[in-house]
């Protein structure tokens, strides 16, 4: 069938999911081959940036192969983060439409009012 899901990790005949998780390895291995090629060459003197950059590398390296180690097909982790976005952007959006109606409700009962303290025969 056309549409339904022929092989783990492929999805609708396609393996969509494998360039995701090769991805990240490629970043990580060429962020540190490029800091040891600058290093090499003399390009980047500077110890403390070569480290760094091995660093980031590494560390994307090793979340990419975790990444790998428990990864879901891809229709569940699309289902799983679409009903985590939305959960989330719901309670943001609430969150706003009300402190919106606050505030309106605020600028109505505040607006218009003469400070007490100020000159009275001050124009402003």
């Amino acid at each position: 069938m056309q549409g339904s899901r022929t092989a783990k990790g492929t999805c609708w005949g396609h393996a969509c999911a494998d360039a995701p998780r090769i991805a990240p390895q490629l970043v990580g291995l060429l962020l540190i081959g490029v800091a040891a090629w600058g290093k090499g060459f003399g390009i980047v003197s500077s110890i403390h940036i070569i480290g760094g950059v091995i660093a980031v590398g590494f560390f994307l390296l090793l979340i990419a192969i975790v990444g790998l180690i428990g990864c879901l097909t891809c229709g569940e982790k699309m289902l799983q983060h679409s009903d985590e976005a939305l959960k989330i952007l719901g309670g943001v959006g609430l969150f706003f439409s009300f402190t919106e109606i606050l505030g309106v409700w605020l600028a109505m009962r505040y607006r218009n009012q003469k400070d007490p303290r100020a000159n009275p025969s001050a124009f402003l």
